[in-house]
């Protein structure tokens, strides 16, 4: 039985990056620490090499309701320590008065100066400042090369990981029938929308299964999928609980409160 069966096609390489590390732990003795994962990603490595006795797994990405966190991979005999994960804090001050930042505008202008995004953690918009965890090697960077956030003049000063304020996200339940798991159905059915205005936002890359652009709008969703629609927040399929007598899926979501 082949692990790839498990997985998506496009996530294949992500599997093939999980069994290196696990071999590079295993056999090499070689510790590992991964850029911020996305939580499919984090599914991903939790399933390939997390019962895995000769391997300690662990992520870290902040406070406990992080999404995005960075992955420690090591022998089983190295115990990790906050540390080892390489963390910093930056908080991001700006004239709220006069403007006002959203999260777009932040990873934006983070990924302007040149880096990549899985060197962000979570970013957290407070109440007239932003608050975003960085990996400690790109911290100097960031502080010296971000002074605009659009039309803003910012400032970023580093504060102490305790004072991450990501908070538990609140999510709402609702069950209904569809008659197909097709990315158009089912988004026209948790956000309310024709199939007619589904399609050109699936067409435009503003819908994300996994944290990843799907354009397709006959993509199989299967449960456990977290999606996101640019202008319509996200959601995420939580269970398919069977078929009804007229052949629907009873499915399970939930949507971001």
């Amino acid at each position: 039985m082949s692990i790839y069966q498990h997985f998506r096609e496009n996530e294949w390489t992500f599997v093939d990056q999980a069994l290196e590390w696990q071999q590079d732990a295993k056999l090499r003795y070689r510790e590992r620490l991964t850029d911020f994962l996305d939580p499919r990603q984090q599914e991903i490595l939790q399933s390939v090499i997390g019962q895995d006795d000769e391997v300690n797994l662990s992520f870290l990405g902040g406070s406990p309701f992080s999404e995005r966190k960075r992955a420690f991979v090591a022998p089983s005999y190295i115990q990790t320590i906050e540390e080892d994960f390489k963390l910093s804090l930056c908080i991001i001050r700006y004239p709220s008065k006069f403007v006002s930042l959203e999260h777009r505008d932040v990873l934006g202008a983070l990924m302007n100066v040149g880096l990549k995004r899985e060197k962000f953690g979570d970013i957290v918009i407070g109440d007239g400042y932003v608050q975003v965890i960085i990996a400690e090697e790109i911290e100097d960077f960031i502080i010296a090369n971000v002074k605009m956030i659009g039309n803003a003049s910012v400032s970023l000063e580093r504060r102490p990981i305790s004072e991450h304020e990501k908070n538990e996200e609140v999510w709402d339940e609702q069950t209904t029938t569809i008659s197909s798991l097709r990315l158009d159905a089912v988004l026209a059915q948790i956000y309310k929308l024709s199939r007619s205005k589904v399609l050109p936002i699936i067409e435009k890359g503003l819908v994300k299964v996994n944290f990843k652009t799907i354009d397709q709008q006959s993509f199989l969703l299967e449960a456990g999928d977290q999606l996101s629609v640019r202008g319509f927040g996200r959601s995420k399929l939580i269970k398919v609980e069977g078929r009804t007598k007229k052949d629907k899926y009873r499915l399970r979501f939930g949507r971001l409160s």
